[in-house]
C-alpha cells in the first residue's frame, strides 16, 4: 500500500515506523530537511523535503498513485489544505488529518469535513485523545497504563508487580487453576527493559511490568489478585488548564461520580477561560509547583492529582511535590519518552504519552478491513489489535490450540455472540467473533495475515 505521511515529527515518525515495518510503500514529507534525513536514515522510507500543502511537493512524493495520506504536521491549516489538495488534484481516496484547534473540532461545524467541502475522512484530535487517556488512568488508579476494548466490556491494564503481590513467582498456568472463574489474561511482560509475550510456564517477578486483559466486571478482582487496591476518586486536583485539562474537568463534572475537582493554571487568560467553561470546578491561578497553592487546592486530602501542562518537567516535579504532601496517586503527562524510566524512581504512579495515544488513534483508522481498535504499547514495541474475524481468516472455525500463532502473539479476550470471554485452548473461534490480540511489533504483519485484513480491504 502506498502511503504519504506529512510531518516527520514524533507522531509522523512513529506512524512511518509502524507502516514501513509492515512492507508498505511509505513516503515522508516535511519542510525540515533534518527531520527528513532522520526518517530516511533510520526507517525504510522515502523522504521529500518541502511544504506538504504544495501540489508539486505532493506530486514528487508520489501522490498520483498514493492510496492514503496522513497529514500530521504541527499546523492545522497545513493539514487541512494538504487533504484538500490530495483530494482535488490527486484523487487520493483516504485522507487523515490531525487537528488541534477546538474551533475546528466543534460538533456544530462537523459538516465542514464533507467530501464536497473540506474532504477529510478522519479527524484526529491529540488533546481529546490525551484527555480520554487521562480519564481512563483515573478509572484504574492502581494501573500504570490502561485502554478500553470490546466497547467497554474489556480493559487492558498495566500492572507493576510489587513484593506484596500474592501471585509473585507463580507460573501463569497456575493462575488459571487457582482462579478458574477469573476472566483475565496476562498478555505481555516487561522485564529489565524488554517486552515479551509470556508462555504458560513463565512466572511473574518483583519489578515486572505486566499487561493484563480483564473483563470489565472482573477489574477490581484482577487488581486485588495482583496486589493492588481499587479506590474511588472523589477529590481530584488538576495542574494545567489548557485544552487537555479543561476537557478532563468537563468530563469529571458531567460524570456520574460527582468528583470534586480543583484546577491550577499558571496563565491568567487560560485560567479565566477554564473558569468560564466549568461550573463546579474551582480554578486557581498560579504555579502548580507552589507548595502554598497546592495546599490551598487541598492536595493532602486529594485522592489523585493529574499534571497536564505542556511542560514535562513541571508535570513531573508537581507530581513529586504532590506525593510529598500526601496525595496517594499522581499522573503526569510526558511528551519525552526518554523521561519515562524516571517515573518509578520519582514515585509517579502513571504517565500519559500524547504521542502514543495519537499514534494509536491514527493506527485504528489505518488498519485495513475489520480492525476495530489499535493500541500502541511502549515505544512502538507492541500493539493490541481488536478485530472481527472474517470467513476468509485462518482463525475462523479453529480452536485456539490449533492456531499457529507467532511467539510474540497472544489472545487477550474474545467476544462471541455479544458475550466477552477468556479464551481457552478449547475455545473455537468463528466468523463474526471479535478477538483482541497482543502482538510484538515484528509480529503485527503476521497478525494482519491471520485476520485476512488486506483481502477484505481490497
Amino acid at each position: 500500500m502506498k502511503i504519504i505521511i506529512c510531518g516527520a515529527g514524533q507522531v509522523g515518525w512513529q506512524i512511518a515506523r509502524h507502516l514501513s515495518g509492515e512492507r508498505n510503500d511509505v513516503t515522508v514529507v516535511d519542510s525540515n530537511a533534518e527531520l527528513i534525513r532522520r526518517a530516511t536514515d533510520t526507517l525504510d522510507v522515502q523522504g521529500i523535503a518541502g511544504f506538504a500543502s504544495y501540489p508539486d511537493v505532493l506530486d514528487r512524493a508520489g501522490a498520483r498513485d498514493a492510496e492514503m495520506i496522513i497529514a500530521a504536521t504541527h499546523s492545522d491549516e497545513v493539514n487541512m489544505v494538504t487533504c484538500q489538495v490530495a483530494h482535488s488534484v490527486f484523487g487520493i481516496n483516504r485522507k487523515i488529518a490531525r487537528l488541534r484547534s477546538q474551533s475546528y473540532l466543534d460538533a456544530i461545524y462537523s459538516d465542514l469535513y464533507r467530501r464536497d467541502h473540506m474532504p477529510i475522512d478522519v479527524v484526529i484530535s491529540p488533546e481529546k485523545e490525551v484527555a480520554t487517556a487521562a480519564l481512563q488512568r483515573l478509572s484504574a488508579p492502581a494501573a500504570f497504563d490502561t485502554e478500553i476494548f470490546m466497547d467497554g466490556q474489556a480493559q487492558l491494564l498495566g500492572i507493576t508487580i510489587d513484593s506484596d503481590c500474592p501471585v509473585v513467582n507463580t507460573p501463569l498456568r497456575q493462575l488459571t487453576d487457582l482462579f478458574s472463574t477469573l476472566r483475565a489474561v496476562v498478555v505481555g511482560v516487561r522485564r529489565d527493559g524488554t517486552l515479551f509475550a509470556p508462555e504458560a510456564k513463565d512466572q511473574l517477578f518483583v519489578g515486572d511490568d505486566c499487561y493484563v486483559f480483564s473483563h470489565h466486571d472482573d477489574i477490581a478482582r484482577t487488581m486485588e489478585i495482583f496486589g493492588k487496591q481499587t479506590t474511588k476518586q472523589e477529590r481530584v486536583v488538576l495542574v494545567g488548564g489548557g485544552n487537555v485539562g479543561l476537557t478532563v474537568a468537563q468530563h469529571l463534572e458531567a460524570g456520574p461520580l460527582r468528583v470534586r475537582t480543583k484546577m491550577i493554571e499558571k496563565n491568567r487568560k487560560c485560567a479565566e477561560r477554564a473558569a468560564e467553561g466549568l461550573e463546579r470546578t474551582i480554578v486557581l491561578n498560579g504555579d502548580g509547583l507552589d507548595a502554598a497553592l497546592l495546599a490551598e487546592a487541598g492536595i493532602s486530602r486529594a485522592d489523585a492529582m493529574l499534571a497536564v501542562t505542556d511542560d514535562d518537567k513541571t508535570n513531573m516535579l508537581s507530581c513529586v511535590r504532590a506525593k510529598a504532601e500526601g496525595c496517594p496517586y499522581v499522573i503526569a503527562l510526558i511528551n519525552d519518552p526518554t523521561l519515562v524510566p524516571l517515573m518509578t524512581h520519582l514515585g509517579i504512579d502513571a504517565y500519559i504519552n500524547p504521542r502514543a495515544t495519537t499514534v494509536s488513534s491514527i493506527l485504528r483508522h489505518i488498519r485495513h478491513g475489520r480492525v476495530r481498535a489499535v493500541y500502541s504499547i511502549g515505544d512502538a514495541e507492541a500493539e493490541v489489535i481488536e478485530a472481527e474475524v472474517l470467513s476468509t481468516s485462518p482463525l475462523a472455525g479453529k480452536k485456539v490450540s490449533e492456531i499457529d500463532f507467532p511467539e510474540g502473539v497472544l489472545i487477550g479476550m474474545l467476544r462471541k455472540e455479544g458475550k466477552v470471554i477468556r479464551p481457552m485452548g478449547s475455545t473455537r473461534i468463528d466468523e463474526g467473533d471479535v478477538v483482541a490480540l497482543f502482538a510484538l511489533a515484528e509480529d503485527v504483519p503476521r497478525v494482519e495475515q491471520l485476520l485476512q485484513v488486506s483481502i477484505d480491504f481490497f
